[in-house]
């Protein structure tokens, strides 16, 4: 237990060591050190005896250990019921509470999750501002935040894995009905659908499988796949399936849910993992347009490619300036069978031939010097290799290759091509725009993994995984509303600042500091910067709202346990 006054970090010099971990920093003292014979260096014994005061670098909230090495130092009072950090970052907090807001994300959470709303924003929060979801973190960061919880009550992580535990299926399915049931189902809207998987080695849920990942390390995966509005920039809804599974598999799964959800309009853009003749038949079924992108300009389109190659790559009329590429359209049956004709959209990218024509002479290089150190063996070779090189053999033994020169050709000629195929209608550069609207739902899995500490799961049970992934894709629909107004606000600014990044904006506004004078309550420790009122304006904040908030804060911290509520109203 950290105690309530700040004292003087203790003057020994060489053995006060300070540590950063997650939003807070601890001191710790060297009381001794063992010498390790068989490395033959000498390992310090250290011992946290407090916590780093934010308000004043020079002072520390000592612990129990204070006491037991530096007992003739006065060592402050035990802390209160509230155990709240002198000083709270607030900046962070009020741009996730502002996007909670607009989605009215309390009102909604509510209405399945009771009183348990509160915590589900917290942990969201706590995901977004500190890129972290480890749920022994979690103290650290409410310590130091306001919170959605009501009475600003901080849960410990012992009570993080009873509620992780206990959330229901019921419930996670309800809020995902009650979410999309605010969409607008009678215009039509593009949605982007991609999939991820996860690692994990927690043997006992049965999610967990071994599948083929794209960064495959031996171990078992399970995947989740994210439907995102690429018209409104918002996620839908999202699935979690086997590790086994294919994405072309899911595919159908995804479809009933998005018919159930009530979307009948829908146009679907898929990356290339998701190209099969089932999936194409199954859209044509439910009336949904596509934007697919094929799997190489190989076999399916090659013939259209050879058709149109050196025909429009420097025709400016046929340029998608957005993009820097040119593009052309040419209307064909997929199959043989296939009742309607397609829209073949083959563009081509200066840029993205020389970085594929270099790729491909580098692999042809490498297989010629793989191959030329064989002579001699009685080794067999895959299919890449045959492919471009003959191989001669005598005796069972390699004794010779030779490049097949036209095949290495058709390779260089397709570099810098690309094909989109789409089911209605449309240019070229209405079939990129929208396919690159893919970037979005890119973004969220990179977020989850890199931003909101989704690369490990940290759970152990089928349920606590449940409850994870709903509050990640919770935390996503903040992040990704906190990414779209900065770049809405960039774009008014006519620049691209360094500090309009969400990583940078959230760290900006974490300066944003109420602190505690002595034994009273809390105030705004400075005025808001120019570069704070910058990013605060994407979230229609000023600074006179964030003195208002502030103030409201405050109160709460230090009246009855009331607490402003994710839709501006005291909670119960």
């Amino acid at each position: 237990m950290y105690l309530s006054s700040a004292v003087p970090i203790p003057d020994a010099k060489g053995k006060i060591i300070i540590r950063k971990k997650g939003s807070s920093s601890y001191v710790l003292y060297q009381y001794g050190q063992d010498y390790n014979s068989e490395k033959k260096y000498a390992v310090p014994r250290r011992s946290v005896i407090g916590k780093l005061c934010p308000a004043d670098p020079e002072k520390m909230f000592p612990n129990e250990n204070f006491a037991k090495w530096f007992p003739g130092l006065p060592s402050g009072e035990a802390r209160n019921e509230a155990r709240r950090s002198c000083c709270l970052k607030i900046g962070g907090w009020l741009a996730v509470r502002r996007v909670a807001l607009e989605y009215r994300l309390q009102k909604v959470l509510e209405k399945r999750f009771g009183r348990k709303a509160g915590l589900i924003l917290d942990l969201a929060a706590y995901s977004v501002i500190d890129q972290d979801n480890a749920a022994q973190h979690y103290p650290d960061y409410a310590f130091c935040h306001p919170l959605f919880t009501n009475g600003m009550k901080i849960a410990d992580d012992s009570e993080i894995s009873r509620f992780l535990g206990s959330v229901t299926r019921d419930q996670i399915a309800g809020f995902m009905g009650d979410w999309n049931a605010k969409r607008d189902k009678e215009q039509r809207i593009y949605v982007s659908y991609d999939s991820t998987n996860k690692n994990c080695q927690a043997g006992d849920i049965d999610l967990v499988e071994f599948g083929k990942p794209k960064d495959d390390r031996g171990f078992p995966v399970f995947n989740i796949s994210v439907a995102f509005d690429s018209t409104n920039r918002v996620p839908l809804f999202y699935e979690e399936y086997p590790g086994s599974i294919t994405d072309v598999s899911q595919f159908r799964c995804m479809i009933d849910k998005a018919a159930e959800y009530g979307y009948s309009k829908l146009g679907l853009i898929l990356d290339r993992g998701y190209f099969s003749r089932e999936n194409i038949r199954l859209m044509d079924e439910r009336g949904y347009s596509f934007v697919i992108m094929v799997k190489g300009c190989r076999s399916l389109v090659s013939a259209i490619v050879g058709k149109v190659r050196n025909t429009f790559e420097t025709d400016r009329s046929k340029s998608i300036r957005a993009y820097r590429a040119y593009g052309t359209t040419v209307a064909a049956r997929l199959y043989e069978d296939d009742a309607p004709e397609r829209w073949f959209h083959v563009c081509y990218s200066a840029s993205k031939q020389a970085a594929e024509r270099e790729d491909v002479e580098q692999k042809v290089e490498k297989c010629r010097e793989f191959l030329e150190k064989r002579i001699g063996t009685d080794e067999q070779f895959s299919k890449t290799f045959t492919d471009w090189f003959e191989l001669f053999y005598k005796d069972g033994k390699l004794v010779g290759i030779k490049e097949k020169s036209a095949a290495v050709q058709r390779e260089l000629d397709l570099c810098g091509y690309f094909c989109l195929i789409t089911s209605e209608k449309m240019t070229a550069a209405e079939a990129l725009t929208l396919y690159k609207g893919r970037d979005a739902s890119e973004k969220l899995f990179q977020a989850s993994k890199s931003f909101l500490g989704g690369g490990s799961m940290r759970v152990h049970s089928r349920e606590a995984l449940s409850a994870k992934t709903f509050i990640e894709f919770i935390a996503l629909a903040i992040r990704n509303r906190i990414y779209c107004l900065l770049r809405e606000t960039m774009a008014r600014m006519g620049g691209s600042p360094n500090y309009m990044t969400v990583p940078a904006a959230l760290g900006e506004l974490e300066k944003i500091e109420l602190v505690r004078i002595g034994g009273g309550g809390y105030v705004l420790d400075h005025a808001v910067t120019r570069r704070q009122k910058e990013i605060l304006s994407a979230f229609a904040l000023s600074a006179d709202s964030v003195r208002s908030e502030a103030a409201g804060i405050a109160a709460s911290v230090a009246g009855d346990g009331e607490q402003a509520n994710g839709n501006g109203e005291k909670a119960e």
